[in-house]
């Protein structure tokens, strides 16, 4: 079984920055990522980072939003700059590690708080 363990959530205004971090209980992982979910709104893909190194991130996001990684602490980093009111939401981190052709399994932290004042 896989954990995760997210930290960094806070209140700031809009402009300032924050950093989220994701402590995965393992080493082993394909990709993992970050997701958001503002009240009354779809869960969104944020950011994500692959085993190799590769990011992509959501257009909202990009050039403020940096995710990183430590491969010796097995955590994942997501910097948050200029901040803005519409990125208040709840993150989640992910892990997904790809079992088989068929089934890739997925592992979610247990959420932790952005928001953002104007």
């Amino acid at each position: 079984q896989v954990q995760l363990v997210e930290s960094g959530g806070g209140l700031v205004q809009a402009g300032e920055s924050l950093r989220l971090s994701c402590a995965a209980s393992t080493s082993i992982f394909d990709a993992m990522g970050w997701y958001r979910q503002a009240p009354g709104k779809q869960r969104e893909l944020v950011a994500t980072i692959t085993n190799g190194g590769t990011t992509d991130y959501t257009v909202s996001v990009k050039g403020r939003f940096t995710i990183s990684r430590d491969n010796v602490k097995n955590t994942v980093y997501l910097q948050m700059n200029s901040l803005k009111p519409e990125d208040t939401a709840v993150y989640y981190c992910n892990l997904r590690s790809v079992r088989s052709a068929y089934f890739t399994k997925e592992y979610w932290g247990q959420g932790t708080q952005v928001t953002v004042s104007s």
